[in-house]
């Protein structure tokens, strides 16, 4: 992972995955913010690179399609919640993105219901993580050690559990990619 000091004039990438409708407004926006507040760069993905819905009414085009994605160029993936994020549960291109990220040793996230994801691409194993009630039992179905708290952080992997937490979420995703 190309973790930067303050100060130096390496650019990190983030990319946001959003589901093409029903993401969370806010669990996409928060985060967004703060990363490009800190001169972060940030990619939105989807499926589709037309209008994207959010459940509060948010519209977003995406910048790329997540088969476009290149783990290589990216320092952290995140999966945005909402029930939309469902369509990523068990899509096999969601799942080997987030096993290529941790084993290229960088920074993999999912806030709300999102972390089922990763649990289901068998990253949650044996690890703390937190997820939205509803995704409880399969976040222990896969291995995991949940906790319940608002966001939980093990390792390269960083969980929430909705978008009361979305501001805390994005400042633990920064404090992960800028030593």
């Amino acid at each position: 992972m190309r973790v930067r000091e303050k100060g130096e004039g390496l650019v990190l990438k983030v990319a946001l995955v959003i589901a093409e409708k029903v993401f969370r407004d806010e669990e996409y926006q928060v985060p967004k913010k703060i990363l490009l507040e800190k001169g972060i760069e940030v990619v939105t993905a989807s499926t589709t690179t037309g209008w994207a819905e959010g459940k509060l009414g948010a519209r977003v085009k995406p910048d790329l399609q997540i088969n476009e994605l290149k783990t290589e160029e990216l320092d952290a993936l995140v999966f945005v919640g909402g029930g939309g994020a469902a369509q990523y549960f068990d899509d096999p291109l969601a799942h080997q993105l987030a096993r290529q990220m941790e084993e290229q040793g960088k920074v993999v996230a999912a806030i709300c219901i999102a972390p089922v994801i990763l649990a289901r691409a068998g990253l949650l194993q044996g690890k703390k993580a937190t997820v939205f009630p509803d995704g409880v039992s399969d976040l222990i179905r896969h291995g995991a050690e949940y906790t319940g708290k608002p966001v939980e952080r093990d390792g390269l992997v960083l969980t929430s559990n909705g978008p009361e937490a979305a501001e805390a979420f994005g400042r633990t995703l920064v404090e992960m990619l800028i030593k």
